[in-house]
Order: C-alpha cells, then structure tokens, then sequence
C-alpha cells in the first residue's frame, strides 16, 4: 500500500478508491514482464497514466517511450506512421521514414484507441506482437523490432469483434494481462477530492482564491454521473474558475454548469451513463412496476398473517379496506405526491391481488423481465452484487433475495 501511495505522488493520481488502487497494483506487477497490456475504460478516466507506470517501472525505462494516439491518424498513413516507408512507396514519400516500431526498438509502444485501427493494420501489428517482424510500406525485406505494447480503448472490444470490426486473435494478444480504469461516477468521495485539486491549481495558475462548495454543491458533485470522467471534471473546473466571481459555489451555480444534471432520484437507473442494460423507457417502467408488486405482494402477506392470527376489524382499526390504506401509507412512497391505492378486501377473489403484469400490454411476464435485468447487471459487474444492487436500484438484502428464489447463479 505504501508502494502504491509513492506512485499516485509520482504520476500525480489522486484518490483511494478500491478499483484505482487495483489497476496501479496490477501495472507494478506485470511491468517488470515483458507482456502485452489491455487497458479498458471510459473516455476521460486517466487510462494514458498507466503505461507510463507500466513503462517506468521496467527494465525498458532508459528505452523509448511513444504514445500513439491510433484514432487520430488517418487510415491512409498509420501503417507509414507505424511501420515506415521508403522513399516513392506512395505519392508524397520523398524520403524513407523509420515508423515508431523501429524508433521504439527496446522501449514500449502505448497504442491509445487501439479498436479505431483499420484491419489490415491490425494483421501487421499481430504479426509484431507474435513475432516481433515488421515491414516498411513499399518494400517486402523484414525487419525486427523489441518493443513492449501497451495497448487502451474506451470501447466494448467483444462487441468490436462481433461486428467484425476487430480481430479476436489480436484482442488475445493484446489482452495478456488486462487492467480496468473505473469511471469517476463509481469513485465516490474522490470526485470531491480531485475538485479541490483541479481547483487549487487553477487558482494558483490564475492567480485567484481556490473555489469552495457548500455541502449541497458537493453533494452534487458526488452524485453527477460525469459523462466525461475526469477530463469533463477539470474542465468544468477551470470555467467555473474563470468565469465566477464568487468564489464559494452553492448549487444553482453548479447546476447551471452541468446542463444535463438531473436531480431525480427515481428510477435510479436515470441516472446511469451506461444504460445499455436498461436502454428503454419501457424496462424503466418494468423496474417502477417491479417495486410496486413487491410491496403489495408484502402487504398482502401481512394483512393475511394479521387476519390468520384472529385479528377482526375492530382491532385492526376499520374495515379491511382502511386496513390496507393504513398499512400502505405507513410505507414512504418511492413518488412524490402519488395516492396510495385503497384495496378493498370485500369483495369477490379479494387476496388475489392483480399482478401487475395487466398493466403494460406486454408478452414478456414481470418474472421473466426482472430476471433478465438482475443477470444483465450481474453480468455488468462480474457477479458483484453490490454493484449490481446500485444498478438494479434495490438494497444488497432484496437482490440476495431475488437471487435466491429465482435460483439464479
């Protein structure tokens, strides 16, 4: 843990969460290998730090360092940027050129938006990486190369490599050790600490005090889903320090610099900047109606053991319906300003409460619906269920429960 605090000093990193604690684990033991790095992220997470850990804590340090942004060059020169040419191997080559392999020799290779590479360059650099052979645009002589490849993307490679768009073999190759950069939206308490840093610095840059928040404006902070990491963070710090002349924050002022901050509460999963579990409002609706049948299916099981256990009306304070009324709004709704339904126990087939299912005219049962959702988030997050359970917008105890009587592994 020491090791790991000398090296966020080192590469200037702020924060502890767990998930950044580790990816700079994970980089100090696989650097003084030779293997071939994946880092995966969200754009703006910090994910260009690592190979430069990777790099430094190697025995290639005193090599060359080259970071190649691959979805910055056009498709018609990254192999002459990456591989050299001769001279007249195409329109514009008026003298050979040593790609960044070749000057890289005995260094590392940070290859930044990796899955923007054309296929055909993704064979030259497979056969790299297998056999570190390489050749020049225009000529056919082999040449060799010792380069160490880190490689980053902020794209889902398995999908990448279902639409045909990236080479699996090249994907296993490149992900001899993969490391995962978490999003500032899951790092918690470090999004305040970073503001005050971003925001140190802008002061001393610009010669002015530091921003400060009040407790409501931290709390947005905190819960903002930060489309943009920590490159939006910063940026957003910097205007606010330019631009405001009060130097304490309150939420209004925040707000007007998020332009798509939402502050509604329910259904959490609004909130999330990664919705492709739940990429439609109908399987928002499905998760309100989930929360709604549970509690009734709650309630009725409670009045049920109440009426079981010789309780009439009398004791139980008015008639079935009151009953039902009072017990139901004893629960803090989960929507504002929303009646609670009156359920009268009277009549015909009264305990056989309607299953929401009646309410969206859909095939799909609501059992079928919420299993699928729970795996989708189980999947998301590799079987944790406290993540899931954030996800899902229910506590750890109800999703364990879901887990158990769906029988789901």
């Amino acid at each position: 843990m020491e090791e790991i605090q000398r090296i966020k000093q080192r590469f200037s990193i702020i924060g502890n969460f767990a998930g950044l604690n580790r990816a700079i684990d994970i980089a100090i033991q696989v650097a003084p290998t030779d293997l071939s790095v994946l880092i995966t992220g969200e754009s703006g997470s910090g994910k260009e730090v690592f190979p430069q850990i990777i790099h430094q804590f190697s025995s290639r340090k005193h090599g060359k360092y080259i970071a190649v942004n691959c979805g910055a060059i056009p498709e018609g020169t990254i192999d002459s940027e990456l591989f050299g040419h001769t001279k007249g191997s195409f329109t514009g080559a008026t003298d050979s050129r040593k790609g960044y392999f070749d000057v890289a020799n005995g260094g590392t290779i940070f290859l930044d938006e990796v899955a923007e590479l054309p296929l055909a360059t993704q064979v030259r650099l497979l056969r790299v990486l297998e056999s570190g052979e390489f050749m020049k645009v225009g000529t056919s002589a082999v040449q060799k190369t010792d380069v160490r490849v880190v490689a980053a993307t902020n794209i889902d490679i398995i999908k990448a490599i279902q639409n045909g768009k990236f080479r699996e073999d090249l994907y296993y190759r490149l992900n001899t050790v993969p490391i995962h950069v978490p999003t500032l939206r899951e790092r918690g308490g470090d999004i305040n600490l970073l503001f005050r840093k971003f925001a140190s610095d802008f002061a001393e840059k610009y010669r002015m005090p530091s921003l400060q928040l009040d407790d409501e404006a931290n709390e947005i902070l905190r819960t903002y889903r930060w489309p943009g990491n920590i490159r939006q963070l910063k940026n957003i710090t910097e205007q606010i320090s330019v631009i405001e002349q009060n130097r304490e924050l309150n939420a209004n002022i925040l707000k007007s610099y998020l332009p798509d901050y939402q502050g509604i509460k329910l259904p959490a999963i609004i909130q999330k900047e990664n919705c492709d579990s739940f990429s439609s409002e109908r399987e928002i609706l499905y998760k309100v109606l989930f929360d709604m049948k549970s509690d009734m299916h709650d309630l009725k099981k409670l009045v049920i053991d109440l009426l079981d256990k010789g309780y009439n009306e009398t004791d139980l304070g008015g008639s079935h319906a009151e009953v039902v009324q009072k017990l139901y709004q004893s629960v803090e709704s989960p929507i504002e300003n929303t009646p609670s339904p009156i359920i009268d126990l009277n009549r015909p087939g009264n305990l056989n409460i309607q299953d929401t299912e009646e309410l969206v005219d859909e095939s799909l049962s609501l059992e079928d619906k919420e299993i699928e959702m729970i795996k989708k988030a189980l999947d998301k997050y590799h079987g944790k269920r406290k993540q899931a359970a954030v996800e899902l917008g229910i506590s750890e105890r109800t999703l364990y429960r879901k887990i158990k009587e769906y029988n789901l592994n």
